[in-house]
């Protein structure tokens, strides 16, 4: 009889043996996995798909803007940054003998005429795929028309009078309000509607821009040494990590 206790234990604890074993070898890890290469994804929030290459380029050069408060608005004006559309500037396309705003048409427009006798320098008239819309829009040149489509600083000038602009000499303001980095033709009541305002306080309403506008917008400040708000570089962070290949060019 004890011999066959002995023997009944024994199996007993074998089964209990194995089934612990069958459990601890089921159970999930719980140790999150580190990236092949240690350092952040490239994917947009929750991995849900990869970030554009722009996109990651922006988020990268936004991260070296300084981040400050506004400046005050004392002081500016639109003469601060020199006589509209002047081609006495040191940057693309100035001394070209043509004026900015017309540059920028000609570079943004399709289907364009220009006037006779003018070094093909001033548009008559052109379709515009407005970037802010994505609605095409037809340019006549005229006293009534021509405002229909304007042309966009990318970085408002208030923005950048706030943001470090006011500091600047004479030179680099008419410079930069003439560059074609920060230059973009666009839907006329969208430029009034957006007026000073940064990323933060406006985005155009065509969704599908928006990752392009706001690397564009960050390209400027880069090259100038403007800083960004605190809730501008938020905004553009929100914007640049919802970009995937598809949205961004």
């Amino acid at each position: 009889m004890r011999s066959h206790q002995v023997a009944v234990t024994a199996l007993t604890a074998l089964a209990i043996a194995g089934t612990t074993a069958g459990c601890a070898g089921s159970a999930p890890s719980t140790a999150p996995r580190a990236s092949a290469t240690g350092g952040p994804s490239a994917s947009g929030p929750a991995g849900i798909a990869p970030l554009a290459p722009a996109a990651r380029q922006a988020l990268a050069q936004l991260a070296t803007l300084q981040v400050k408060g506004r400046a005050p608005m004392t002081g500016y004006s639109r003469a601060q940054f020199g006589p509209a559309w002047s081609d006495d500037v040191s940057v693309a396309d100035g001394h070209n003998g043509c004026d900015t705003r017309n540059d920028i048409l000609r570079r943004d427009l399709t289907a364009i005429t220009v006037k006779p006798d003018t070094h093909n320098c001033v548009i008559l008239t052109g379709v515009l795929l407005d970037p802010y819309t994505g609605e095409r829009i037809s340019f006549h040149r005229g006293r009534s028309t021509s405002s229909v489509i304007q042309i966009d600083h990318l970085v408002a000038l208030g923005d950048a009078w706030q943001t470090g602009a006011s500091y600047w000499n004479a030179t680099k303001r008419r410079d930069f309000a003439n560059d074609p980095r920060e230059l973009l033709a666009v839907d006329g009541s969208q430029n009034a509607a957006k007026g000073d305002a940064d990323a933060a306080s406006w985005l155009p309403p065509n969704k599908a821009y928006r990752c392009t506008y706001v690397e564009k917008q960050i390209v400027v400040k880069a090259a100038y040494g403007l800083w960004v708000t605190a809730a501008e570089k938020s905004a553009m962070t929100t914007v640049l990590n919802m970009c995937g290949p598809s949205n961004s060019e």
